[in-house]
């Protein structure tokens, strides 16, 4: 199964990207581990990203897609993987079309986790942080209605990114990037949207019953 997983921020792709991949037996591929596996292990695209990182420039997308060609040609992704926050816009998801057609390969599906904008600034904007041991705490979700950490009894605090203006901000980019891709892999005919809001352990299941029917 060779699968992408799409959605906004804060619609839980790294936790579903998790257990579909457990599910599946197939490794979950995120630009976020690439990254970061290249910079720690000294790679040649390692050090170049790092010198767009260290000047705060977004990594161009041929330093990206090569990590990813890589990625995608070791052994334990031969028969199958999750790809998460790749592509992000058309012009990466073709590149990846013509990257597997040269290997004989294609994409078995794409699964889209749905949730509308309300509710994702209801998951981000209600968390609070650590200050000391980092722990992630939800106003609603934990009943937290003070600003101590059970755990370490240290400071929270909001962080900048999960303030509703920036929240929003980023549904907005999203929107802008992502709209066309969804159309395009729509257009392809491998799109399959799933409603990502409840319990993890029910979206999971949705899912999951809506990855069975393309497996081979």
């Amino acid at each position: 199964m060779r699968l992408v997983l799409v959605g906004p921020p804060g619609a839980g792709k790294g936790t579903q990207a998790q257990y579909i991949a457990s599910n599946l037996s197939i490794p979950k591929i995120s630009t976020g581990d690439i990254f970061r596996a290249n910079v720690s292990g000294g790679t040649e695209l390692g050090k170049l990203a790092k010198t767009y990182m260290d000047r705060g420039d977004l990594v161009p997308d041929q330093v990206t897609i090569a990590m990813v060609r890589d990625r995608l040609s070791e052994d334990d992704a031969q028969d199958g993987f999750l790809l998460d926050g790749f592509p992000r816009n058309v012009p990466q998801a073709e590149i990846l079309k013509k990257m597997l057609a040269d290997w004989g390969q294609g994409l078995d599906l794409v699964l889209e986790l749905v949730v509308d904008d309300d509710e994702v600034v209801r998951r981000l904007a209600g968390r609070r942080t650590c200050s000391q041991c980092g722990r992630i705490w939800h106003v609603e979700f934990d009943d937290k209605q003070d600003d101590r950490c059970d755990a370490c009894d240290g400071t929270l605090f909001q962080r900048d990114d999960d303030k509703e203006e920036t929240v929003r901000h980023r549904l907005e980019v999203y929107q802008e990037q992502t709209a066309p891709l969804i159309s395009y892999y729509a257009d392809e005919g491998t799109l399959v949207g799933v409603d990502a809001t409840g319990p993890v352990e029910e979206v999971t299941q949705r899912a999951m019953d809506a990855i069975r029917p393309f497996l081979g």
